[in-house]
């Protein structure tokens, strides 16, 4: 198992990022939203606490911005019909405090706000997750302030990494900065993401 993955970050996107390590190792790590936000700059320093997904057709690393980001995305990967890219894209949407939150409520509208849950998705997130949160109970010390973004451009991008085709994608950005939203790209996302799911 690759736990963690620390050296100097090389590239980075909205859902995934190259880190160079001192060994001169390169690995490609995929992330949710929290996690771009608070990436430095290409050239810094950057660590990740990790989870090694091993399938037919290879393998695949998945990074965090701490253990307790981690252990929620292991413990949505043990939810029946949820695979990786599921889990991912819940982490991105709602942030590990909110999914975990709204599991632990049993909110059915919360969980299929995300693209790809619907009703009976959600459901079955619930029916094996909701009384299983225990030790997922207290939020992260110590989570780092995330910086602002880079604007509309790379919202309407992080939509599109998340499904949604470009012209919707565009649509919800501009009708999000209409209705007042901040234009700060992870604020821009995040309202982007619930007028998507409030109209679903």
């Amino acid at each position: 198992m690759i736990a963690q993955v620390a050296g100097h970050l090389v590239a980075k996107d909205i859902d995934r990022v190259e880190v160079m390590t001192e060994g001169g190792v390169a690995y490609d790590i995929a992330i949710p939203l929290g996690v771009f936000e608070a990436l430095p700059r290409v050239g810094e320093k950057v660590a990740l606490h990790t989870h090694l997904v091993v399938k037919e057709d290879g393998w695949q690393l998945f990074g965090f911005a701490n253990v307790y980001e981690r252990r929620t995305f292991t413990k949505v990967l043990g939810a029946k019909g949820i695979g990786p890219s599921l889990a991912l894209s819940l982490l991105s949407v709602l942030s590990a405090e909110r999914l975990v939150a709204a599991l632990r409520a049993k909110d059915i509208a919360t969980l299929q706000s995300v693209k790809g849950v619907g009703r009976k998705k959600a459901e079955q997130l619930v029916l094996d997750l909701a009384d299983k949160l225990d030790d997922l109970a207290r939020e992260p010390a110590g989570a780092g302030v995330r910086p602002a973004g880079a604007g509309v451009d790379d919202a309407i991008r992080a939509l599109q990494s998340l499904g949604y085709t470009p012209v919707d994608a565009e649509k919800a950005v501009r009708g999000a900065l209409d209705a007042g939203a901040p234009s700060s790209a992870p604020e821009l996302i995040r309202a982007s993401l619930a007028r998507i799911g409030g109209r679903g």
